[in-house]
């Protein structure tokens, strides 16, 4: 099913139609395990042997080929290759806790290792991701990644694990100073995870890898600042492009043609 609301209803048949041109490639269902002991999926879209290799993680709550579902054939008619991650706690993986990128940062660094072994020390890899996926490939940005990852794209993130959920309280017409350190206290003790552990502008502040990041400033959900937050970090490496009329995670699917332009003339520049 696709988002619902002001924003979205409108773009119903062409969200879909995406959605349906996606899911009529062949794919082959791959898995790994987690640090922690998790079996996770995702399904492989091969395309050429030696291409490029695009690995997409999708956003909270979400669905790999529904998150996707433009991004990922656009990836493929470029002639990359694609790999649509399952989150932990999503769809087919394993789990029932989402970290909102804390564990799950690790979780694509077995990715980036599986594609290596698999591919070998030639491939080039980008990482995709979008809403909490944009901001988990973020945070992967100062763990150390291989040189075979080139770039990072990333749609929507938000600043901090702690500053989204401090944004959704504020949403709620809540206290943050009476509810964030009960949700901080309720996540150590039944999810055994700190938010306060990592932060997508920290990471980006010593990340050595180019990146671009899209954002809709019509986003009510992660506010487009929490982008400009992360691009100020690290100015040199961050290009940022923002989208005035889109809601969260709609900059692609209303601005398609301009940009998978920008997409490909930063992908072509750091390949």
């Amino acid at each position: 099913e696709v988002p619902t609301g002001q924003g979205y209803d409108e773009y119903r048949d062409k969200m879909l139609a995406m959605i349906d041109e996606l899911a009529a490639y062949k794919v082959e269902t791959v898995a790994i395990p987690s640090a922690d002991g998790l079996v996770l999926l995702g399904k492989y879209i091969h395309v050429a042997d030696g291409a490029p290799l695009d690995i997409m993680v999708h956003g909270y709550r979400g669905l790999a080929v529904r998150d996707f579902s433009g991004g990922a054939v656009a990836r493929i008619k470029s002639g990359h290759n694609v790999l649509l991650v399952e989150q932990r706690a999503h769809e087919h993986s394993g789990g029932h806790v989402i970290t909102f990128g804390i564990r799950e940062r690790f979780d694509v660094m077995r990715w980036v290792d599986y594609a290596v072994r698999r591919f070998g020390n030639d491939v080039k890899i980008v990482l995709f991701g979008v809403s909490m996926g944009a901001a988990t490939v973020l945070m992967t940005s100062n763990l150390g990644l291989p040189p075979q990852v080139k770039a990072i794209c990333a749609d929507c993130p938000y600043s901090s694990p702690a500053d989204i959920i401090k944004n959704t309280i504020r949403s709620l017409k809540l206290p943050v100073w009476l509810c964030y350190p009960l949700v901080w206290l309720g996540a150590l003790v039944w999810g055994h995870f700190n938010l306060s552990s990592a932060s997508a502008v920290k990471a980006v502040a010593d990340a050595t890898v180019p990146i671009l990041i899209m954002h809709g400033m019509s986003d009510s959900f992660v506010p487009c600042e929490m982008s400009k937050k992360i691009a100020s970090a690290n100015p040199d490496k961050v290009e940022l492009h923002l989208w005035s009329d889109a809601v969260h995670a709609m900059s692609f699917v209303l601005h398609t043609d301009d940009y998978m332009a920008i997409e490909k003339a930063f992908l072509d520049k750091v390949l």
